[in-house]
C-alpha cells in the first residue's frame, strides 16, 4: 500500500456575533480635508458565526462555515468537512482549549474518521470521554491521522487564523452595511474568496522569543 504523506497544518476558531448591521443611510465618501462619515443608525438583521481555517503552509483559507451558531455539533461537523477535501490526507488542527474543540461529537467523528475501533467510554465517567483532559489526549495524540494541537491556556491569540479574523473585521465587517444575514453571508465568502486569490501566503515569523526590552530614555 502506499504511504501517504500529505499533512494539511491549519489554524482554526471561531468568530462569533457577525451583526449584519444595515446603515439607515449611505457613507458619505472621503474628501479633501475629511475622513469618511459612516451613518451611525442601523437596522439589525441578525448575527452570523464564521468557522474559518487558515491552512498555515498556503496562507488560505479554506473550507469556512458560515451559520447563526457556534456549537459542538456545529464544530464537529465543520472539521468533517474540512477533511473531507482531502480525506486521505493527514490534518493538523491548531486550536485554543474552548470546550467544543474536546467534545465528545468531536472525538466520536475523530475516530470514526481515523478507523479508530477502541471503546471510548462513557462522557464524565470512564475512558476517552471522561473529561476534558482524557479527551484532549486523545484527540491531540501523535499516532492518529487527524489531530488536534492546542495552543498554552490564555494564549489563544497564538493561533493564526486570529491575524485573518481581525482583518475580516477591519475590511468587510466594520464599515460594511448588510441588507441581511445572506448579504452577510455573500459578502463574507466573497471576501475569503478574493483572500485566497490576492493575498494568501504563508505567515513568516519573525519574534525570536527573545524579551521585548522597552529603549532607554533620551
Amino acid at each position: 500500500m502506499e504511504k501517504n504523506h500529505r499533512t494539511h497544518t491549519v489554524s482554526s476558531d471561531e468568530m462569533t456575533g457577525i451583526q449584519a448591521l444595515e446603515r439607515n443611510a449611505p457613507s458619505r465618501p472621503m474628501t479633501y480635508g475629511q475622513c469618511e462619515k459612516i451613518e451611525f443608525e442601523y437596522t439589525r438583521h441578525g448575527t452570523l458565526t464564521l468557522i474559518g481555517n487558515f491552512q498555515v503552509t498556503t496562507g488560505e483559507l479554506i473550507a469556512p462555515t458560515i451559520g447563526p451558531t457556534r456549537t459542538e455539533a456545529d464544530f464537529a461537523s465543520h472539521i468533517e468537512q474540512t477533511v473531507a477535501t482531502d480525506p486521505k490526507a493527514s490534518w493538523i488542527f491548531v486550536v485554543d482549549n474552548l470546550n467544543i474543540h474536546c467534545s465528545e461529537t468531536l472525538v466520536r467523528k475523530v475516530a470514526q474518521a481515523c478507523g479508530i475501533e477502541q471503546p471510548l467510554g462513557k462522557k464524565g465517567v470512564r475512558g476517552v470521554l471522561k473529561s476534558v483532559a482524557s479527551r484532549q489526549a486523545f484527540l491531540s495524540e501523535k499516532s492518529h491521522r487527524n489531530r488536534f494541537v492546542y495552543t498554552p491556556k490564555h494564549s489563544s491569540w497564538l493561533n493564526q487564523i486570529e491575524t485573518i479574523f481581525g482583518m475580516i473585521m477591519r475590511k468587510v465587517i466594520r464599515r460594511g452595511s448588510f441588507t441581511s444575514v445572506k448579504d452577510l453571508r455573500d459578502k463574507l465568502l466573497n471576501f475569503i474568496a478574493y483572500f485566497n486569490r490576492v493575498f494568501a501566503k504563508p505567515f513568516q515569523w519573525t519574534y525570536t522569543g527573545r524579551p521585548l526590552r522597552a529603549k532607554p530614555a533620551a
